[in-house]
């Protein structure tokens, strides 16, 4: 695949993309079978809900600091360094407990430094993409890459090996993360020039909406982040069948961030994430209702490819065009806070709680309904927003 077509350095390109795989490589382990291992040791569904909330509480308050601090120093790639290796060291608590409350403490520590990457290293590329969002695709597909990679390796050894292979091979990918961390190049944050302030901007309706949309879907992912394995496990699927179902979701997200430079130039962005809430919708009352079905499940991973690829790449490229380029890490930061941060922790916690109330079919239902509530959001309130679209 040729990184230079975005008009950057290569090598640079390269060591971001480097990055990409290994961060979530580290994902792809990490989410779809700790909470197996958390449930080998005995812990309960709520327990379970709380602690894979914990990440998403994180993300709710560490970008915003490590973005400030970022902006301040006017250097980013330290700053992601430094993340990496206190999120190796923080993560080694797990080797030693496995109670509750210590196991709350390790999660917290390691996900407030990990939180801190993700949107600076955003903000990295799109900087390095020099104002052609719709190429962000062509980076980000290799954190998918690594995402397949340890999804279908790990899934793979869990059926020969103990649980506890799960926390060698995260350890093992997070000094992956430092490696490639360690190999980032500082970039020039540049001043650029804005029609607005970032706090007036923040108060404008369809800012507001397409923030509160983003929340609503991330809580309508809470369900498939917390529970989809252990889902899949009760109705008989094995662990490397799992692994196949979580690589198949994220093959479909690959396909479309190679496409999203001519969906982009054919559809509004409005379009496309109206098109991404609806499918995700219909995606999680699937699976909550026809999961045993491999050929339905089969579907309804396949449209992952629109529930995360098509929305985050189109959420991205809409930030990127209302935000001046000084104003990036802060809004990445910020955007993950309320989606992935706020709208995950709330995911979690109501898919912990009813789940065992309610069952996996209804507690899917609420993860679609809140799909639908974001839809809504969209429909309503970014309208027809030139500056949502890529010319």
């Amino acid at each position: 695949m040729n990184l230079s077509t975005t008009g950057a350095a290569p090598h640079v390109l390269g060591r971001l993309a480097g990055w990409y795989f290994f961060y979530f490589a580290f994902v792809g382990a990490f989410a779809p079978y700790f909470t197996l291992y958390l449930a080998a040791i005995g812990l309960n569904a709520w327990d379970i809900g709380v602690l894979m909330s914990v990440p998403q509480v994180m993300r709710l308050v560490a970008p915003n600091l490590w973005g400030w601090l970022a902006d301040h120093l006017g250097r980013r790639a330290i700053v992601v360094k430094l993340a990496a290796l206190c999120s190796a060291i923080g993560f080694l608590g797990f080797f030693f407990t496995r109670e509750y409350a210590p196991m709350l403490v390790a999660m917290a520590l390691v996900w407030f430094f990990w939180s801190a990457a993700l949107p600076l290293v955003e903000a990295m590329t799109l900087d390095q993409l020099a104002g052609r969002p719709e190429r962000y695709g062509r980076i980000r597909l290799w954190g998918s890459l690594g995402f397949i990679a340890s999804v279908l390796a790990l899934g793979a050894l869990l059926d020969w090996l103990p649980v506890e292979t799960v926390l060698w091979v995260c350890l093992a990918i997070l000094l992956c993360v430092l490696a490639s961390a360690w190999l980032l190049p500082e970039t020039k944050i540049g001043a650029g020039k804005t029609a607005e302030p970032l706090g007036a901007m923040l108060r404008r309706p369809e800012v507001l909406a397409l923030l509160a949309a983003c929340f609503f879907m991330s809580v309508a992912h809470g369900p498939l982040y917390v529970f989809l394995s252990i889902h899949l496990v009760a109705l008989g699927y094995g662990k490397t069948a799992v692994g196949l179902y979580w690589t198949t979701g994220v093959v479909a997200e690959i396909l479309v961030f190679l496409l999203m430079p001519r969906l982009m130039r054919h559809l509004s962005l409005r379009r496309i994430l109206l098109a991404s809430f609806g499918l995700a919708a219909l995606r999680f009352t699937m699976i909550g209702w026809l999961a045993a079905s491999p050929g339905l499940l089969f579907i309804a991973q396949l449209m992952h490819g629109a529930t995360f690829g098509a929305y985050h790449a189109a959420a991205v490229a809409v930030l990127t065009r209302w935000f001046a380029p000084h104003q990036q890490a802060r809004m990445q930061g910020l955007y993950g806070s309320l989606s992935f941060g706020a709208g995950g922790m709330v995911g979690g916690l109501m898919s912990g709680r009813a789940w065992e109330s309610l069952g996996a079919e209804l507690t899917y239902t609420l993860g679609a309904a809140c799909a639908l509530i974001g839809g809504v959001l969209i429909w309503r309130w970014l309208g027809n927003d030139e500056r949502a679209r890529v010319p």
